[in-house]
């Protein structure tokens, strides 16, 4: 996908306008500049065109604050890597001389730059945005982040100017991604499968910065795995570099059909590999977790496994439909066993369910326990079917949709997974009108 880089000085409300364009909260947004030092990433569609979008931190000049400096380094990589650039500019304060400096500064990279004026409230300052065409770039599209007023021009124009996507590549084998949080063996674990040592292996973490893709076919099984960089804590990136290893990492999983999270057993399942999990599991993909270097775990016991089992699904649930395979990547132990769940995990997410089976398990079954009445009115689902969508997903028609809580729909899922094998793969439930 296309990336289009929003830059600006601190404080004109970079970070409101990327939650609007994404949809969501997820870059904190405060009356005080400087707040968003690293750069934050997410999707956007428009006209049925979807792109990348980055949000960068205040970009300041002649300044010595370690912080600043790291805006700075950031904004720079953002334009490097962008097809496109949103300058945002503030309305209220009019044209400063750090807007100018900015304006110097994007200039040479000779990309699309759009000129946003923010904070565009009211026809007033609609008027005052025009001081900005002082910058030379062209046509100043007045918004209101804030309440959205102006976006869908600012949108046109940028959809209208983005390069053209690339035709995908279409691979006739499953595409499998080895994910997970630096140094827990992914790189090895490759290397064992295929004899080769085509990834660097190190004891320092984060050794692997780009996605290396490798085709494996041996012992029976024929995929393309993709080897990922580790995704770090945010906390914790800190290097230029840092970033896009983990935007390549998240595009690895978007465009694979079953990822391997790698956990490293002497560390324990943490709050990032909970956070890797949910990242695979938001974006519908097959899912195996492998806890490797369980050889170096000390004082095992005959429910060490068992016990550590329990301990992941607390952490990931409510989806604990997930197969796990204790490895030791060093000592080549059950390896094969986790390609072979692998694969099931994949032609588990590629199964299809005729519309008359459903109905035939489905109907008799809601009779029996149908949804409970809210507000005195009795909820009927009359039809269910599966979706025509790259992961499993059903639609449950009924009289009043609105009436169906998640715990119903857990159950609905709960049946569904019990009557057949969704092991590892997400599912999703909806409920219609019908």
């Amino acid at each position: 996908m296309a990336i289009v880089a929003i830059i600006g000085r601190p404080n004109v409300g970079k970070s409101t306008l990327f939650n609007r364009l994404v949809g969501s909260r997820d870059a904190i947004v405060n009356e005080f500049s400087g707040v968003t030092r690293d750069r934050h990433y997410g999707k956007s569609e428009w006209n049925g065109k979807e792109f990348t979008i980055i949000d960068t931190g205040g970009y300041v000049t002649g300044s010595d604050d370690v912080f600043e400096k790291e805006i700075r380094n950031q904004v720079s990589h953002a334009l490097d890597e962008a097809d496109m650039i949103i300058f945002v500019v503030d309305t209220a304060d009019g044209l400063t001389d750090l807007d100018k400096e900015v304006a110097n500064i994007i200039r040479p990279h000779s990309k699309n730059i759009v000129l946003a004026s923010n904070k565009a409230d009211n026809s007033e300052r609609e008027m005052m945005s025009a001081e900005f065409y002082q910058l030379g770039m062209g046509q100043v599209f007045p918004i209101s982040a804030i309440n959205g007023s102006g976006t869908g021009d600012l949108l046109d124009e940028v959809v209208e100017r983005l390069p053209e996507e690339a035709p995908k590549e279409e691979s006739e084998f499953p595409k499998i991604a080895v994910v997970g949080r630096p140094n827990a063996g992914k790189s090895s674990f490759i290397n064992q499968l295929t004899g080769q040592d085509r990834n660097i292996v190190t004891p320092v973490a984060g050794t692997t910065r780009d996605s290396i893709n490798t085709h494996f076919n041996a012992y029976g099984f024929e995929f393309d795995f993709v080897d990922t960089a580790g995704l770090r804590k945010k906390s914790k990136v800190h290097e230029d570099l840092e970033f896009y290893s983990t935007l390549r990492t998240i595009k690895s999983i978007e465009e694979s059909d079953v990822c391997i999270l790698m956990i490293d057993a002497t560390v324990g399942f943490n709050v990032q590999d909970v956070t890797i999990f949910s990242l695979i599991q938001r974006n519908k993909k097959g899912v195996v977790i492998l806890i490797n270097k369980w050889d170096l775990v000390e004082n095992k016991t005959t429910n060490s496994i068992k016990e550590y089992e329990e301990s992941i699904r607390e952490r990931i649930a409510p989806f604990v439909d997930v197969p796990m395979v204790f490895v030791s990547v060093k000592d080549k132990q059950r390896l094969l066993k986790a390609l072979d769940i692998t694969l099931k995990v994949y032609e588990n997410k590629n199964q299809k369910i005729r519309t008359s089976e459903l109905n035939e398990f489905f109907l008799p079954l809601i009779d029996r326990y149908p949804p409970p009445a809210t507000k005195g009115k009795f909820i009927k689902i009359k039809y269910v079917t599966m979706l025509p969508k790259p992961f499993p997903a059903f639609a449950f028609f009924a009289n009043l949709p609105q009436y169906i809580k998640d715990p119903y729909k857990r159950f609905l899922e709960n049946k569904l997974r019990e009557q057949y094998d969704f092991t590892g793969i997400p599912v999703v439930i909806s409920i219609k009108k019908k």
